[in-house]
């Protein structure tokens, strides 16, 4: 990656569980699972974070990790005219704020908190099912659509720390529009 942009972002959550609690439940409801927010976590390159649903799934090396801006979910909240939704309940691992992601689709990118960087590459976004207008708001599902944040790829093993942090990204970021609603389409690349 030749990063020529830095943005200083900071992680506020780090989710993980070990089952999924949406995932092909529209009849039984949502599962009571376990859901751990971390202090850090261990991500391993081709696999995703340890612990989590998703680690070693080969359906899912290439989404293994999902990044969201707590910004896109602050905006849903004001357009439902809710009280703050909890972003535990969007079960997106990487919950960040100053974070522009829509435009690192394709590329590849990295977080670096505490000395430690970790390597991602943001392959599709990250759609929201319709488990939000039940577990966030009514009309939660529409208004998440858009900016549901981006399913990445584990590209080097490494520790990611809730707190401050860097976002090094290969193309510029406005992170002012952490929160809008984008069409999101990977960047086609020459």
């Amino acid at each position: 990656m030749t990063a020529s942009y830095r943005y200083d972002v900071e992680v506020l959550h780090l989710i993980v569980s070990p089952a999924h609690a949406y995932f092909g439940r529209a009849r039984e409801g949502a599962a009571d699972v376990p859901t751990t927010d971390a202090e850090h976590v261990e991500l391993l390159a081709g696999k995703g974070i340890v612990g989590d649903r998703f680690f070693g799934k080969a359906a899912h090396m290439d989404a293994a990790v999902t990044a969201f801006a707590i910004e896109a979910l602050e905006a849903i909240a004001a357009e439902l005219g809710t009280a703050p939704l909890d972003p535990l309940l969007t079960r997106r691992n990487v919950v960040l704020r100053g974070a522009h992601l829509a435009p690192l689709l394709g590329h590849d990118f990295a977080l670096e908190s505490r000395g430690d960087l970790v390597r991602l590459k943001a392959g599709r976004p990250a759609h929201p099912c319709a488990w939000m207008d039940e577990m966030l708001a009514p009309g939660a599902h529409q208004s998440m659509r858009g900016r549901g944040g981006v399913r990445c790829q584990v590209l080097s093993d490494g520790v990611l720390h809730r707190g401050p942090a860097v976002l090094i990204s290969p193309v510029p970021l406005d992170p002012g529009r952490a929160g809008d609603a984008t069409l999101l389409r990977p960047s086609r690349l020459p």
